[in-house]
């Protein structure tokens, strides 16, 4: 018994009939990502919190499109790494739909490039994917009050190459193509210069991304989310 009415009202349910009063606000979280057991983990985490609530689960860009139109979640929770229409694209979409939507991305990678994307794509949030049970709800919470929420050492991160000199177009270009299998010289014809030209680029990518050789340039950039993988 409850006060004499007979029921006891669960305490989510109670706040979203308090009709105008509206004591506390129920944040709505659609998440977005492609692998099955990530997008289950994140429901465990939220599953039981009185002040979140997981309203959707996309697979895809397209789907989180559609599922955003239905919901209007306060907070999407967005993998940066899908297939076909990836996070940034997706975020870009959504926004140019709905400008005030606010995204968390998730990533496996502590990319700067990809995380200096996603925040000029509009997102307010930054997580690794081995931080979620830690900094998960923190982090929805912060991001759904207007603030922005990056983890320190990804910040630090961004601040440490953001004062590097980064990759040129031509050097990423050239980064593709050497990832893509090709020697020094057949990217030279590929792309109408000298083979020399093609070495000189190597070199100051090299240095740029502090690579021992150029295998070892493809995996940083891939990492760093200069080129996809």
């Amino acid at each position: 018994m409850n006060g004499g009415l007979g029921v006891s009202l669960d305490v989510r349910d109670f706040l979203k009939q308090r009709g105008g009063r509206n004591v506390t606000k129920i944040i709505k979280v659609l998440t977005v990502d492609d692998h099955p057991l990530l997008r289950e983990g994140i429901a465990a985490v939220l599953e039981g919190e009185q002040d979140v609530e997981l309203v959707a689960e996309a697979a895809n860009g397209q789907e989180a499109i559609e599922l955003f139109r239905r919901h209007r979640p306060d907070v999407t929770l967005m993998d940066l790494q899908m297939p076909g229409m990836n996070g940034i694209e997706t975020i870009v979409a959504i926004r140019s739909e709905f400008p005030d939507a606010r995204f968390v991305v998730l990533t496996t990678y502590q990319g700067d490039v990809q995380a200096l994307r996603a925040l000029k794509a509009g997102a307010s949030g930054y997580l690794l994917k081995n931080m979620l049970r830690k900094d998960l709800l923190e982090t929805i919470r912060a991001v759904n009050a207007g603030k922005r929420r990056i983890p320190p050492e990804i910040a630090a991160e961004l601040a440490e190459h953001m004062t590097q000199d980064a990759l040129t177009d031509r050097e990423i270009e050239v980064l593709r193509r050497v990832a893509n299998g090709n020697s020094n010289k057949i990217i030279g014809v590929q792309l109408s210069v000298s083979e020399a030209t093609i070495k000189g680029h190597m070199k100051s990518i090299l240095a740029k991304l502090g690579a021992n050789d150029r295998t070892h340039a493809v995996t940083i950039a891939i990492k760093r989310g200069f080129i996809d993988g």
